[in-house]
């Protein structure tokens, strides 16, 4: 059966290719004015879903993956497919060939190797004659291409009646170090919110780009959170002088087509190496020459009185941002990072490459952010 945009949940935009589609989380008219990292990682389709009802108790799926990474640096795992009947994880697999892409950090060439479609099977675990909700969560690390789809029953397109939850973030909010699709931080919350989710989590890049601002101006949503910060920090992007301006920039951006939707600001989760040391990241060289993946802050501390950022800056110039919005507008709040991750989790739960979660933080992450901003008492109770 083919892949129609109908299927698919959580893609901001569904391209045709010569075999199938690939979902993307940035349109097409944004995507040409992206760098390459972001061109990269939004055609990974964190929280992106194919959805359907049916009494089926056997789907099979038929895919193209491309993985991207460096040489010299670990590779990662494949991404991996979870499947959810009536919101309960049933089935995950990974496809075991995909188109790799390499690029050499030394040279800059870029090695393109290529790969059939593959199938993936996955027995749903429920007997036949009874309609269920079915969604299959893409992975967040690999771009897909969607070849078609097909099961022991029909199937029928099916959204939910429920709230739109358009968040914007870094590589911990598209997934990084999430053990699958559905248990990234954003998925959980989502699920146990009760809401909708498109996640526009870009890794490296939620760098508060103006094309960015007016997708989200343009989506549908009933809630928008913007959780910004790392990113500027291990970039190096911008000093302290452009930063809460083009924060209010992007803000703007978005008010002009959501001038009531609750927009939420968060601020950055602790990390260690960024809290009071600038950017920019790297890569650790003794880590890779151990063959483990960890980063590390290349600034100078001292630097930040004369401009540089570090996380603790940040923090404090949202506060700014949000104190200054909030008389002229009421639908605006804020919600504490540290409150979902702070330097008291550190020991409970460390972070295994000093800047991403590890796949148990992912799910306290979710459950900590559904209950502070969609639980009884929480920043933004009336979406659920």
């Amino acid at each position: 059966m083919e892949i129609t945009a109908e299927l698919v949940r959580g893609a901001v935009e569904i391209e045709r290719t010569e075999t199938g589609v690939r979902p993307h989380r940035l349109p097409e008219w944004a995507r040409r004015q992206a760098d390459a990292q972001l061109e990269l990682v939004e055609a990974q389709p964190a929280g992106v879903r194919i959805g359907f009802r049916s009494a089926a108790t056997r789907v099979t799926l038929a895919a193209r993956a491309e993985r991207f990474g460096y040489v010299g640096v670990p590779l990662r795992a494949p991404g991996v497919f979870d499947v959810l009947v009536d919101g309960e994880l049933v089935a995950s697999a990974s496809l075991s060939s995909a188109v790799q892409i390499l690029r050499d950090l030394t040279t800059g060439e870029i090695t393109r190797s290529e790969a059939e479609p593959e199938e993936l099977t996955f027995e749903l675990g429920v007997s036949g004659g009874v309609e269920r909700m079915v969604e299959i969560w893409l992975p967040y690390s690999e771009s897909v291409e969607l070849i078609s789809i097909d099961a022991d029953e029909p199937l029928a397109p099916a959204h939910r009646p429920a709230p739109t939850w358009v968040h914007y973030g870094s590589s911990i909010s598209q997934g990084s170090n999430a053990a699958s699709a559905a248990t990234i931080w954003t998925a959980v919350a989502a699920r146990l919110g009760g809401v909708e989710l498109t996640n526009l989590g870009f890794g490296g890049s939620a760098l508060l780009d103006p094309f960015v601002a007016r997708t989200i101006r343009d989506l549908p949503a009933d809630l928008i959170s913007v959780k910004v910060g790392i990113n500027i920090v291990n970039a190096d992007l911008m000093r302290r002088r452009a930063f809460a301006p083009a924060l209010h920039g992007f803000l703007d951006v978005i008010r002009d087509g959501h001038p009531d939707t609750p927009l939420l600001l968060v601020t950055p989760l602790w990390s260690p190496i960024f809290e009071h040391t600038p950017g920019p990241g790297a890569f650790d060289p003794d880590a890779l020459s151990r063959g483990e993946t960890r980063f590390v802050a290349a600034g100078d501390p001292a630097e930040v009185r004369s401009g540089k950022l570090d996380l603790a800056t940040i923090r404090a110039d949202i506060d700014r941002v949000v104190h200054d919005r909030s008389a002229s507008d009421p639908n605006l709040f804020q919600l504490d990072g540290m409150a979902l991750y702070g330097a008291s989790d550190a020991q409970s739960h460390p972070l295994p490459d000093d800047l991403h979660p590890d796949a148990a933080t992912h799910r306290l992450l979710g459950e900590r952010f559904a209950e502070e901003v969609f639980g009884v008492e929480g920043a933004i109770p009336t979406t659920r």
